[in-house]
């Protein structure tokens, strides 16, 4: 899972400065271009994460416990609930199905037996 999210936001220079065949610019501006993109990239983030990094882990944990929370005393015992509660109308609509359906079928089965295929 860690290697899907690097390789998404994956940003090296060549893959945002590629220059196509037959048009080069002069080395020492292509180094330094190198230089300044990857401090940049680099400071940029370093900056981003101090002011806002811890910040977002507190609310992200503070989410994720929340979403076990709830699963946990809510969402579970709700869905047992349910599970209990709906044994007897299961059990009702499978009597009624067989009583209305059963005969049907058990007469469709039996016309459809008598059939024979025969080769001519």
């Amino acid at each position: 899972m860690t290697l899907l999210i690097r390789n998404a936001i994956l940003a090296e220079f060549e893959d945002v400065f590629g220059e196509p065949e037959g048009v080069r610019s002069i080395d020492c501006v292509w180094k330094l271009a190198f230089t300044c993109f990857n401090l940049c990239k680099g400071l940029c983030y370093k900056i981003a994460t101090l002011l806002t990094g811890i910040c977002i882990a507190i609310e992200l944990g503070c989410t994720f416990a929340q979403v076990a929370y709830t699963h946990v005393w809510f969402v579970t015992p709700c869905m047992k609930l349910c599970e209990i509660n709906c044994v007897p109308w299961r059990k009702c609509f499978f009597i009624c199905i067989d009583c209305c359906l059963g005969p049907l079928c058990e007469s469709c089965g039996l016309m459809l037996s008598k059939i024979k295929i025969s080769k001519a």
